[in-house]
């Protein structure tokens, strides 16, 4: 699902934790674990993203799977790295075809 301003803090916990189909305390210790770190209001409220649902309910499919915390972190960090790779090969193939057209022009 794409959501409007996927990466503003807009949702309150009970609200992101409705969206996610889990139990706000269930939020809690994800922050807790490290695997989301939603935005905070000037007051301190946390407030979730869409990105962060997002996260959530892959967090929370993962564990209904019956991947524990420790799984879930090294999930998130080969998602990252696989991002992170295909941009650096996204960046390469656009770097080799200037440099194929550039070769083409001399």
């Amino acid at each position: 699902m794409r959501w409007p301003e996927a990466s503003h803090g807009v949702f309150a916990i009970s609200v992101a934790a409705e969206l996610a189909g889990v139990h706000p305390q269930t939020l809690r210790i994800y922050e807790r674990e490290g695997l989301v770190q939603p935005a905070r209001s000037d007051g301190g409220t946390r407030r979730y993203s869409g990105e962060d649902v997002e996260r959530l309910r892959l967090i929370a499919a993962l564990t209904g799977g019956g991947v524990n915390i420790a799984g879930v972190k090294k999930v998130l960090a080969l998602q990252q790295e696989l991002a992170t790779l295909r941009a650096t090969i996204e960046r390469l193939e656009a770097e080799l075809a200037r440099s194929r057209q550039s070769a083409r022009t001399r």
